[in-house]
């Protein structure tokens, strides 16, 4: 499933996988929220609980994760302060609901206090 996230200094495309979780994501979008960031992660409060099946510490560059401790989706794509080399880490466990194919240079144009939206392409 193709979804758009928007936000004010960057629109990019994600591809949700067909997880539990990223099937519950998108039946409560379109979504609205402000960006935090963690080193090169954005990652936003979806305002509801979402399973947690199948979380992970495993994430990847381009992976968009969602944070059940949170409440929130985050989007990997560099190293972040529990990193240890050039690969992301997340705070905690997170469940891959998808990846984006954005560059870490565009994705750095989006900033602390930005508003965003994630909707159905």
């Amino acid at each position: 499933m193709k979804v758009s996230f928007k936000a004010e200094s960057l629109t990019f495309p994600v591809e949700f996988n067909d997880s539990q979780t990223a099937k519950e994501i998108s039946q409560e979008l379109p979504l609205s929220s402000t960006v935090s960031t963690w080193g090169d992660e954005i990652y936003f409060c979806i305002g509801f609980k979402a399973s947690a099946q199948g979380a992970s510490m495993e994430v990847k560059v381009g992976d968009v994760g969602y944070w059940p401790q949170g409440k929130c989706l985050c989007v990997f794509f560099g190293p972040t302060p529990a990193s240890t080399s050039r690969d992301p880490v997340p705070a905690s466990s997170v469940v891959i609901v998808g990846k984006t194919s954005a560059s870490k240079e565009e994705l750095k144009k989006i900033k602390l206090g930005e508003k965003i939206s994630v909707e159905l392409s």
